[in-house]
């Protein structure tokens, strides 16, 4: 600001003469150097909030530690007339915010006006200190807020630090075990005893095609997307039949054009065409 104002208000003459017109208001940065007649200012526009204190404990605590009072023997008269003094600057504008502040100051007059009244003493008895409830509501409050800024300091999730997030995609490819020499004779073992026991004790001779098998195996195959390895043999037709039907699977299986899957250890065997990619 270029003028001072004197102690009443008014402006030096030095400041007077060298100032210029004086804005009444500022709009984006810029001085209004008269006010608009079709002004219209609500009247919630102007508030006071008391965002520097939480309360009136938290005022009178203030008031207290920034003048070095012993909170034990605080000086009522002085701490009331300067607790009064801040709140009558806001009691005209919200007396609905200063009403908590408005309570804690009647406790304070009534606290300096018992201190006024002549002390009356019983026989053995002191009198009671006025000012000891409040002391007590100070201490504590005193000790509260010192924790929560205590609490307050230490390093909280989503103000001083964020917790560390990852996304990984996997893509799951489905993969078919490899069937094993061991595994593909086990299953055999298992055809062999099955067909002997439904076996017949029949003497004939009969010629046996390995390509006639090849051939059915396919067109078995052409029908399904799977079949099971134990569907593809018939152990009513006695084990020369079974021998020359796994003699054309494995010859299949040579010539690539079948395969052999098992979903996972000791689960069934299944014969598929194999894939031949377009």
């Amino acid at each position: 600001m270029n003028g001072e104002l004197a102690a009443d208000g008014a402006a030096t003459p030095v400041a007077a003469e060298n100032a210029g017109p004086a804005a009444q208001a500022r709009l984006y940065g810029e001085p209004l150097l008269k006010m608009p007649n079709d002004l219209y200012i609500p009247p919630d526009a102007l508030e006071i909030f008391l965002d520097a204190f939480e309360g009136p404990l938290d005022l009178l605590l203030y008031l207290i530690r920034r003048q070095n009072f012993n909170i034990l023997d605080i000086p009522m008269a002085q701490v009331t007339r300067q607790y009064l003094h801040y709140i009558e600057q806001v009691r005209l504008h919200n007396l609905e915010l200063a009403a908590e502040y408005l309570l804690m100051a009647a406790m304070l007059i009534e606290i300096k006006s018992r201190m006024l009244l002549p002390v009356k003493r019983a026989d053995d008895d002191e009198a009671a200190d006025p000012r000891a409830e409040l002391v007590r509501r100070l201490l504590e409050y005193e000790q509260m807020k010192l924790a929560a800024r205590q609490i307050d300091a230490l390093p909280q999730l989503g103000r001083d630090t964020l917790a560390a997030q990852i996304h990984i995609e996997q893509s799951m490819v489905l993969r078919w075990p490899e069937v094993n020499a061991a595994d593909l004779q086990a299953a055999w073992s298992d055809l062999i005893k099955r067909a002997k026991l439904v076996a017949h004790h029949t003497i004939g001779r009969e010629a046996l095609s390995v390509r006639a098998h090849m051939t059915g195996i396919l067109r078995r195959l052409q029908s399904a997307r799977f079949v099971e390895f134990s569907d593809l043999f018939d152990p009513g037709l006695g084990v020369p039949v079974v021998v020359v039907n796994f003699i054309a699977l494995l010859e299949l299986a040579k010539e690539t054009l079948i395969e052999i899957t098992q979903a996972e250890a000791y689960a069934p065997i299944y014969v598929r065409l194999s894939y031949t990619p377009s």
